[in-house]
């Protein structure tokens, strides 16, 4: 562990409990806390982090919740971030609709809560995060994206949404799936769509996301010609990112995070240092 990481458990909804420990960065090199983001007739809550002598026209990197919601884990993926150089951005998504902590269950947790949420709303919003960030010492103009699980199919999403976006790195986001009016279309709809380039990490041992829909997404980035890039980890299940659960995976989720700041770097989104 490094000496700017302690452990914590808390901070973390209901349906996720128990939870092992987690890391927790601290640094005098970062400022953090909490923001809120005018959006759409509405202030949106969010975390944010960034490195404290960095100065303006940071690198942003918006970070995409889990189902869970902004808890403890996705607040430090911002302060390591921060750590790395960037200024990162953290929005809670679902916050017109409800609370991840009010649910003490995942089944429920989708269906009432998760599930009520429009893509359109949160492409939207996360529009109004790029543009908050670029007023606090960020540059739009050098800006990626990153989410796991249910933040993961949403970088997808975005990456053929906003054309300002540079680069994308989706943690075992669901690339397939039922269409609603809520979710009109899945990752594997908008491969030929994609305007910036996408670094998929998925689990093959991952029993909510098949190989065989991986294979479907590869064959559709293919023939749209698509910037992408998927990397199958053999050993890792899904959330094997996720250091406050048994899922975590942790020679797995080393290797994603180096291969996600390389990614960043390959496309322009270099941090400050």
């Amino acid at each position: 562990m490094k000496n700017d990481e302690k452990i914590s458990n808390n901070g973390f909804a209901p349906a996720v409990l128990p939870v092992a420990t987690t890391l927790l960065t601290e640094s005098d090199d970062i400022i953090s806390g909490e923001a809120s983001i005018p959006t759409q007739g509405d202030n949106m809550p969010a975390f944010y982090a960034r490195p404290r002598h960095g100065g303006e026209n940071l690198p942003v990197i918006l970070v995409i919740q889990e189902i869970f919601g902004v808890h403890e884990h996705m607040r430090d993926v911002c302060r390591r971030l921060a750590q790395a150089g960037y200024l990162a951005v953290a929005p809670e998504l679902y916050f017109r609709q409800g609370d991840p902590a009010d649910y003490s269950d995942i089944p429920t947790l989708l269906k009432e809560l998760v599930s009520q949420v429009p893509d359109r709303q949160v492409l939207a919003d996360l529009d109004h995060v790029a543009n908050w960030a670029s007023r606090h010492h960020g540059d739009m103009r050098n800006m990626a994206i990153t989410g796991f699980c249910w933040g993961g199919r949403i970088s997808w999403l975005y990456a053929a949404h906003n054309p300002q976006l540079k680069a994308a790195v989706a943690w075992y986001g669901r690339l397939v799936g039922e269409k609603t009016l809520r979710q009109p279309k899945h990752p594997v709809d908008i491969a030929a769509e994609l305007t910036a380039p996408v670094l998929g990490l998925y689990g093959a041992k991952d029993d909510g996301i098949p190989l065989e829909s991986v294979e479907t997404m590869r064959h559709a980035l293919r023939a749209g010609n698509a910037s992408a890039e998927i990397i199958i980890y053999p050993e890792a299940g899904h959330a094997f990112n996720a250091d406050y659960r048994p899922s975590y995976h942790e020679e797995s989720a080393k290797d994603g995070w180096q291969r996600m700041l390389e990614w960043f770097t390959r496309y322009g989104v270099t941090p400050q240092v």
